[in-house]
């Protein structure tokens, strides 16, 4: 039955969802269950102006894993650049909303939804103030966090995911800002030296990390991961990186 309404509407759907549907919901497994894709969101703002800043980590954190599997990041999709790709026989979804940071929601939102994903499939990484500069945190789901800037921007994401909070998080520290600057500046700042080389070995342990959940599942991933990352870089979040 399933057969015969594919060959009626498949005419009429896009060649996008065509190659979808094919390549990942109608793809059974070894058992014959389906496999669900995972969908894997890095937040952070478009343009040249803001590559590097620690606001875009989330940005590095996908680049760094897509390189890392041979994916291509040059499609545009639902306001993200987007790629798609296999891992051991799981299909994996990257994307990066080009809504800028705080309207990430209205990219996120609408692609776990065209490809009926349960958020339970679905990971967000973003920056964190609240985490020493370079060190991660892996979580199955979560609210919205404690300071101003995280909140707006995981708002966004929360209402566009139908107020659902049930969806996994890779949280990458960057620091707080010294003494009384504004936090919007900061994050707007590039790294120095130091803090340049603890992230981008962050950004090359969150790769792994990203590959344990889709080899592992999301709690086993975070169980395992969470535990190397507990002291690592315990140092005073005044320090500036």
């Amino acid at each position: 039955m399933r057969g015969k309404l594919w060959k009626r509407f498949s005419p009429f759907l896009s060649k996008r969802y065509v190659s979808t549907c094919r390549n990942f919901s109608m793809s059974p497994s070894s058992s014959g269950s389906v496999i669900q894709p995972w969908l894997f969101v890095g937040l952070g703002n478009p343009g040249e102006k803001y590559q590097s800043t620690r606001h875009n980590v989330g940005f590095d954190m996908i680049d760094a894993f897509a390189e890392s599997q041979g994916i291509s990041m040059t499609a545009l999709h639902f306001k993200a650049l987007f790629g798609e790709g296999m891992i051991d026989g799981v299909p994996v979804l990257l994307a990066k909303p080009q809504t800028y940071i705080n309207l990430s929601g209205e990219s996120a939102g609408p692609l776990a939804a065209y490809y009926k994903l349960p958020l339970h499939r679905v990971l967000v990484a973003y920056d964190d103030t609240d985490l020493p500069c370079g060190v991660l945190r892996l979580q199955p789901k979560g609210g919205y966090g404690r300071h101003n800037g995280l909140f707006i921007r995981l708002k966004s994401v929360i209402y566009n995911f139908r107020k659902n909070r049930e969806f996994g998080r890779l949280r990458i520290g960057i620091g707080r800002p010294p003494g009384q600057m504004d936090p919007k500046a900061f994050v707007l700042q590039k790294f120095n030296k130091t803090g340049r080389e603890r992230i981008d070995s962050a950004i090359k342990e969150g790769a792994d990390i990203l590959k344990m959940v889709v080899t592992k599942g999301l709690t086993e991933a975070a169980r395992l991961a969470n535990v190397e990352q507990k002291y690592k870089h315990l140092v005073s979040h005044d320090e500036q990186f």
